[in-house]
């Protein structure tokens, strides 16, 4: 982010309702349903196929925030909701959401034997 400008728990929301939206289009939408089929539940093969696109996507959205582009842009922007994500339940919901469509579904534990 440039001086000046003010990261507050509204630009977060807007932000990531943005990164939300850019996922759901349809043509983003395709490619990342067709790359987490490729992966499966292979954390190691969603980082390589799926992470990228959801973060290519996330890049184009948060350099409308100010943000820079490429790696330090991604690290700010992240570091910032995640510290507003622990006094916003809203945020912590849209976060997720986002994450969601990168990170494999982790089965509950609860009643599950080893």
């Amino acid at each position: 982010m440039t001086e000046g400008n003010i990261f507050s728990r509204e630009t977060a929301r807007a932000a990531l309702n943005c990164i939300l939206k850019a996922i759901d289009q349809s043509e983003n939408a395709s490619k990342i349903k067709e790359a987490r089929d490729n992966a499966g539940n292979d954390m190691i093969k969603r980082m390589q196929f799926v992470f990228p696109i959801v973060m290519m996507l996330q890049m184009d959205v948060i350099k409308e925030y100010g943000f820079s582009e490429g790696r330090h842009g991604i690290i700010q922007f992240g570091q910032l909701v995640r510290a507003l994500e622990r006094e916003d339940a809203e945020i912590a919901l849209l976060h997720s959401k986002v994450r969601s469509h990168f990170l494999p579904d982790i089965p509950s534990s609860s009643g599950a034997s080893l």
